[in-house]
């Protein structure tokens, strides 16, 4: 399942993301992997959770960053969860059609029953008619 927080940016998508992951890693059995710009957010995050900060990986295209995502599958039979905040900017989706991305990774949630919580600096009524029903914070 691919999960949607959207809003502009400094609208608090970070904080709804971070609150969620926190109340999820009590609750579900697998890994969680959170994936962000940086790592100014690892002291919120608790300690069972995997921050990686993508800045770090060498990544130009969201092709590269799909291959990314399934080179930390493959070596985690036991994720559940990922979290990525600033989608856009991890992905390197910035003014592109983010549609055919989120399909992709859509196609793996359901082949590793895996879910994806993403969060993405625009308004709802910017993002294609296909993945709103995917919206569960809108800001």
């Amino acid at each position: 399942m691919v999960q949607l927080i959207v809003g502009e940016k400094g609208k608090g998508k970070t904080k709804h993301l971070l609150d969620k992951v926190n109340n999820e890693v009590k609750e579900i059995s697998g890994n969680i992997v959170y994936l962000d710009k940086s790592t100014k957010h690892m002291y919120e995050l608790n300690n069972k959770v995997r921050l990686i900060d993508v800045s770090q990986y060498q990544l130009d295209n969201n092709e590269q960053f799909l291959g990314f995502i399934s080179g930390i599958l493959s070596q985690d039979h036991d994720l559940e969860q990922m979290y990525f905040d600033s989608f856009l900017k991890i992905a390197k989706l910035e003014g592109q059609d983010i549609l055919p991305t989120i399909q992709k990774l859509e196609k793996i949630s359901e082949s590793f029953k895996i879910d994806f919580i993403l969060s993405i600096s625009l308004n709802e009524s910017a993002l294609p008619e296909e993945v709103k029903s995917k919206i569960i914070v809108s800001l």
